[in-house]
């Protein structure tokens, strides 16, 4: 049994002991938690919150707001220690062990996040902390290695699903320095390998009756697409209570459902937005298994072609044809299932209806970040970015307006640097300088106020804070550092 199914897990986030259940799930047993859950059981304690007190502890989180900054960069420049964790082993709480030391998000995030760790890098790297980038990327060597994939973050709870898959992304950014290291380059082609094999996993069981399996979907020509999952289809520990309480308003025989869904949108790193949901305005109609995300789509094009560049590399041009020739493949089923002629964009896809989604997101710049649209694509989707989603402070996550956090009117920093770089990639350089202007512009408003960055941003009405989500918005930020660093230096070159 895991702590998470014990009675007194259970009984403690039922209860609200805590205002923010991640609180308890994050929590360190004074003993072990085998020892406190028997106690539990044995003592039935009236005072549950005593008892808690009494067998755990808390990790403390650094104070983020007592910095002497008096300008966002040197805010950001002085938070990089903050938020640099040392290495730890034989951890008794749910974080899992990581041989190198890494950078957290920040706020109630003291753990790693995988997809927040490449935009994090970005700037860590602006910075001069190379090795930090470089311990970045072995600690995700060492998770794939023990685990098969990186996981959500580095928690026992995260471990039944990952997150956009960024390792071939952190390959990138230490390949000019590393790539002629063979010990390196070996290393990293076995976790990129292994990471394909998780997200591809169970694709040789797909058929004409069995159409999709876990993370794998066969498409109406034959041809195998990704999708988001989780393996388990119960409620997050880290979301318990609130997970419990959505789910009451379905029948029981329609919880298991949901909850897959709600984990399978935290695996999109998206959670949560109009894009997974079949009713833009319920929660409950969350449906993120049956859509082909094109974010992901891209990202794992990404990944098998590194994994073709790595393997040429060491002089297998057998492996390194066999994976050119997944991207070729992959190529045409984004260009044919998910480009919209008529939108001008790339869309999800809708699996049972056999149609593209209706919402339009920034999910759909991924393709030109990575250079897969073509010259025509990329012109109209400008144009669309243009006239749609560019706001005062950036550019707004979807055009519609919800009370989820991943949509309008939020911004989200690693969403402007997809749709930056993708500009730049094809020459659109004016839009390009004038969203990085836009958002740092925001940015050094709100810092103005605060004094501090946040995670997310109300890009429609700047100065007022963003809303939606789970949780208070939480102050640092990785991410929201790392892209700005880099815009800032985009707008200096």
């Amino acid at each position: 049994m895991q702590f998470e199914q014990s009675n007194l897990f259970k009984a403690v986030q039922t209860q609200g002991i805590f205002s923010d259940s991640k609180q308890f799930a994050d929590a360190i047993p004074k003993t072990s938690w085998q020892q406190a859950c028997a106690l539990y059981d044995q003592e039935s304690p009236q005072d549950l919150a005593a008892f808690v007190a009494r067998h755990f502890e808390f990790a403390p989180q650094p104070e983020l707001a007592t910095l002497s900054a008096t300008s966002v960069k040197d805010y950001i420049n002085q938070l990089w220690g903050r938020l640099e964790r040392a290495p730890q082993t034989g951890n008794a709480s749910s974080l899992l062990d990581l041989p190198a030391s890494y950078t957290v998000p920040g706020g109630r995030f003291n753990e790693i996040y995988y997809w927040d760790s490449y935009f994090t890098a970005l700037g860590l790297l602006d910075a001069g902390h190379t090795e930090q980038v470089s311990n970045m990327l072995d600690n995700f060597v060492s998770l794939i290695t023990r685990i098969g994939h990186v996981p959500n973050g580095n928690r026992s709870y995260y471990t039944s699903r990952s997150q956009p898959p960024v390792t071939a992304l952190m390959v990138s950014l230490l390949w000019q320095t590393h790539h002629q290291d063979q010990a390196w380059l070996s290393k990293v082609t076995d976790a990129l390998q292994k990471e394909h094999a998780f997200w591809m996993a169970d694709s040789e069981k797909l058929n004409d009756e069995l159409t999709e399996s876990r993370r794998v979907v066969r498409m109406p020509c034959g041809g195998v697409m990704n999708r988001f999952w989780d393996d388990s289809a119960e409620p997050r520990p880290e979301s318990y209570k609130e997970d419990i309480e959505a789910a009451s308003m379905l029948e029981p025989e329609h919880r298991a459902v949901f909850y897959r869904n709600i984990r399978a949108a935290c695996e999109s790193g998206w959670d949560f937005s109009s894009r997974w949901l079949d009713d833009p305005a319920q929660l409950c109609s969350i449906n993120t298994v049956q859509r082909i995300p094109v974010d992901l789509n891209a990202l794992l094009q990404q990944l098998e072609w590194q994994l073709s560049e790595c393997y040429a590399a060491l002089g297998d041009s057998q492996q390194s044809a066999h994976y050119l020739n997944l991207v070729q493949q992959r190529k045409r089923l984004i260009q044919a299932y998910l480009w919209d002629k008529e939108q001008g964009w790339f869309m999800d896809y809708h699996i049972a209806l056999q149609t593209r989604s209706q919402v339009m997101s920034l999910a759909g710049v991924v393709p030109m970040f990575l250079s897969l649209a073509s010259q025509f694509q990329a012109e109209a989707m400008v144009q669309r970015l243009e006239q749609g989603f560019l706001r005062a402070g950036g550019l707004v996550t979807t055009l519609t307006d919800t009370a989820q956090q991943w949509d309008s009117p939020n911004g989200w920093a690693p969403l402007q640097w997809f749709a930056v770089k993708g500009m730049l990639n094809y020459g659109y350089s004016k839009l390009a300088i004038s969203v990085a202007r836009r958002w740092l512009v925001m940015l050094e408003r709100d810092f103005e106020q605060r004094g501090c960055l946040l995670e997310k941003y109300n890009v429609v009405e700047p100065g007022v804070r963003a809303g939606g989500g789970e949780y208070m918005v939480q102050q640092g930020f990785g991410w929201t550092n790392g892209v700005t660093s880099r815009l800032y230096q985009l707008l200096e070159e």
